[in-house]
């Protein structure tokens, strides 16, 4: 067997939950666990947390289907609302809750001959203009919604765009667009994501959504996942598959793009850019091997990157390399390659097995 694997701390998992939910006492979360639960593995995060979790929020009725089967009961967020009118039915039958944020969308809730009525939330586009209705539409679908036969919950919902970046003015404008709708009766209502629910208790609603602090990854450039107490789920390790001896003036990989500037000791190591490891990690990036670091030289290939591991005696033929995980957070490398843990925590492909610690 190819020797890379991500191995998932669901213990990790189940701890940064219970920090969500510290974070914001007495009230409720929808763990997010879209896009195979951010790359972790939807079954199994679903499945450490179905004791814990208020609910979970998804990105699809596909997504909801998975999680339906896990759990008979728990209530699942439909964060993109339905994309097509037959979907109304499905999402009924499956007793989901789901978001509204288009004009045909709520015409097609509306039209739709529902075996029960559906948990509606309301989408406001309090800032981010992306998704959801202007505050004036809201107070337009707000009586058509509250009495209509589909729906058995009418509640508010909103998104942040930038409350990664503390102190942004935006965050603050969109918090007040959305408290100005609350004169509305509404039964519930959400507006924090990972960001909001640990910097921004004005935002602390009726239901909050944690994502990525789940993982353990930060949604802040500033303050790091360890600083928030967060554990992080996912240690990406592969191992050294060769070592070569590289003369100085010697070029490593392709495009001979790094050139060994003394004698230098190379390894090869079993990992590349369709793992979900960056291809645009530049050189010097860390990884951990041997119990150090040792920088990534030349380009990352598709199924191997290199790494200079003159300054590491002890990595041989073997060594066990982390890319990311307890000693090399995520968000370190996020950062060197211009990108977010989001992104590199989602992207690990299928062909990477996984491996699951359990509590």
């Amino acid at each position: 067997m190819r020797p890379l694997l991500a191995t998932i701390d669901l213990a990790a998992i189940q701890h940064n939950y219970a920090l969500a939910q510290r974070c914001a006492p007495g009230r409720q979360a929808f763990a997010v666990v879209k896009a195979n639960a951010y790359g972790h593995g939807v079954r199994e995060v679903v499945g450490a947390l179905l004791e814990l979790a208020d609910g979970f929020a998804v990105a699809s009725v596909e997504e909801a289907v998975v999680v339906r089967e896990l759990h008979t009961s728990t209530r699942i967020l439909l964060l993109e609302g339905c994309f097509e009118a037959a979907e109304y039915a499905l999402a009924a039958q499956l007793g989901l809750d789901v978001a509204v944020h288009t004009a045909e969308q709520a015409d097609a809730l509306l039209a739709a001959d529902l075996q029960q009525p559906l948990r509606v939330w309301l989408k406001l586009d309090s800032g981010m203009h992306r998704l959801g209705f202007s505050p004036a539409e809201v107070r337009a679908w707000h009586p058509r919604l509250r009495g209509a036969a589909q729906v058995a919950e009418l509640n508010l919902l909103s998104h942040f765009a930038c409350a990664d970046e503390r102190g942004h003015p935006l965050t603050e404008e969109q918090v007040e667009v959305f408290l100005d709708l609350l004169d509305l009766d509404f039964d519930q209502r959400s507006l924090a994501n990972s960001a909001a629910l640990l910097t921004i208790p004005a935002a602390h609603m009726d239901w909050q959504r944690p994502g990525i602090m789940l993982y353990g990854a930060t949604p802040f450039a500033d303050l790091s996942a360890e600083e928030l107490g967060l554990r992080p789920a996912m240690s990406l390790t592969a191992q050294v598959i060769a070592v070569h001896e590289v003369a100085a003036g010697q070029s490593v990989g392709y495009g001979a793009s790094w050139m060994a500037p003394r004698d230098s000791r190379i390894a090869t190591v079993s990992c590349g850019y369709a793992d979900g490891y960056p291809r645009q990690a530049p050189e010097g990036t860390s990884v951990w091997v041997a119990g150090q670091r040792a920088p990534l030289v030349g380009r990352v290939s598709m199924d191997m990157l290199t790494v200079d591991i003159s300054a590491v005696p002890e990595a041989q033929l073997g060594s066990a390399v982390e890319l990311w995980g307890a000693q090399l957070p995520v968000d370190e490398l996020a950062q060197a390659c211009g990108t977010i843990g989001y992104e590199l925590l989602s992207k690990v492909t299928a062909r990477v097995p996984r491996r699951y610690r359990q509590f």
